[in-house]
């Protein structure tokens, strides 16, 4: 069964430096406490991360995974699919970058995920679990973004 959630913060920096953040993904490692590694296996023409192989804590334990990303027409939203992973059959999502009207210098970042495991977890733990994701996709990157 799919577990799905999304969370929404109020980040007190542009939406074009949030959205930088997001995506340098080789970077993960200095502010999202769970990435131990990630690599840029393929770049789209302009340069950004395609396919990104990343090596996280998980419950635990590490998990690997490879996620391809996607930038369509919107500057401000990036979304992703899982290509493999060794515990999740799918991690698909999105962050999205909303300018604060009458505030340029604050962004509304919004995130979407989709999960599926390989083995059934009770449900508490899948919420520890998804409350942890939630933590380092908003709340650190916050931090980041707000950082001078």
């Amino acid at each position: 069964m799919t577990d799905q959630a999304t969370q929404r913060v109020l980040v007190a920096a542009p939406p074009e430096r949030c959205f930088a953040i997001a995506t340098d993904f080789e970077r993960y490692p200095l502010w999202a406490s769970d990435v131990k590694s990630a690599v840029v296996l393929t770049r789209t023409n302009d340069g950004r991360g395609g396919e990104v192989e990343f090596r996280a804590a998980a419950m635990g334990r590490s998990a690997a995974y490879t996620l391809r990303y996607n930038y369509g027409s919107n500057p401000l939203r990036v979304s992703w699919r899982l290509i493999r992973g060794d515990v999740m059959t799918r991690l698909d999502g999105e962050y999205e970058f909303v300018p604060v009207e009458g505030d340029p210098s604050s962004t509304w970042v919004s995130y979407f995920l989709s999960v599926d495991l390989v083995v059934p977890l009770p449900g508490f733990v899948k919420r520890r679990a998804e409350a942890r994701i939630m933590h380092t996709a908003l709340d650190e990157l916050k931090r980041a973004a707000e950082a001078p």
